[in-house]
């Protein structure tokens, strides 16, 4: 069975995710290789020369492909996609904006946020906000499946070794879309879907002013900042932040839910964290159900005595 990756990066960086799907693809076969869709990516090839079990680096290299534009970059995977029984995607915003587009214009169906992997027809899918799980079966020629990072271990990275090389021919882009802008929110603190420790912050704080309280925190444990989808539609936080169905899935070692009372939608987003712990006033809410550690406090008596304890510990 041969295995089509296609990589997630920025063309400066190989992210993460890679290396989960990597040990997904790897329950499925040994014949894996990898999908470089960018510009002026050398540096990304190079990082992928550290991922065990590749065989081959495909590369599609054109200007065309700079910020990722569904309509172009989905041209190198129809190409490539019929060499292959799989094709998979981490399932980030990325791989859901791609993946889709290429199981369309292939006439091929996809199964997307895979958790679990039966054999080699037989995935398991979340429904219902996590509360239910789908085993589905694909009698596909090829199967696409978007791969939930969170519910595969990051495959260990090697040393840098030579993988053959194939760079594939140029194209004619799609002249029907055109990139226009894009706003990236500038962050020192470590990206939410990657970081060890992540606090996320609900419409216990009250307003956006309060939700600044978590900075402070955040900046001390080296964490990432979250946020609830109430949060972010009462403005407390930029959409980015948010986790949730809606949002993005995180599963760091440590999560800490701060006034979020634990909707479903949210749950389905951190409940795979190693250790959560959650603060809230009403000893009802349901986040307390999976917590590992629970407060019934006031969270703005609990952040400052903590930010106190956290800043003494920092100075001894």
């Amino acid at each position: 069975m041969k295995i089509l990756i296609i990589a997630e990066h920025d063309n400066q960086k190989l992210k993460e995710v890679n290396f989960h799907t990597l040990t997904a693809a790897l329950e499925l076969g040994t014949e894996i290789d990898l999908l470089i869709v960018g510009f002026q990516c050398q540096t990304v090839v190079e990082q992928a020369k550290k991922i065990p079990g590749i065989q081959q680096i495909l590369l599609a290299d054109d200007v065309a492909f700079t910020d990722g534009i569904a309509e172009n970059v989905v041209q190198p995977i129809l190409a490539q996609a019929k060499n292959y029984q799989y094709v998979l995607m981490a399932a980030t915003t990325y791989g859901k904006n791609i993946l889709p587009r290429a199981a369309a214009l292939l006439d091929m169906s996809m199964i997307t946020d895979v958790i679990k992997i039966e054999n080699a027809n037989t995935f398991v899918r979340p429904i219902y906000a996590g509360n239910a799980f789908a085993t589905l079966q694909s009698e596909e020629s090829i199967k696409l499946l978007t791969i939930r990072s969170t519910a595969f271990s990051a495959a260990e990275k090697v040393e840098m070794r030579e993988i053959p090389l194939t760079i594939l021919p140029t194209f004619i882009p799609d002249q029907r879309v055109q990139f226009v802008s894009h706003e990236l929110t500038k962050s020192v603190r470590p990206e939410l879907t990657s970081a060890k420790i992540v606090i996320s912050g609900g419409r216990g704080l009250k307003n956006a002013e309060n939700f600044k309280l978590l900075e402070e925190l955040a900046d001390s444990l080296g964490a990432a900042l979250g946020a609830s989808r109430a949060a972010v539609d009462a403005g407390f936080a930029p959409n980015d932040y948010q986790v949730g169905q809606t949002g993005k899935v995180v599963a760091p070692d440590l999560y800490i839910a701060i006034g979020i009372s634990g909707a479903i939608q949210h749950l389905a987003g951190m409940k795979d964290s190693k250790v959560i712990v959650a603060i809230n006033s009403d000893p009802e809410a349901p986040t307390f159900e999976i917590a590992d550690y629970s407060l019934v406090a006031d969270l703005f008596e609990v952040l400052p005595e903590l930010q106190k304890e956290l800043q003494q510990n920092i100075t001894h």
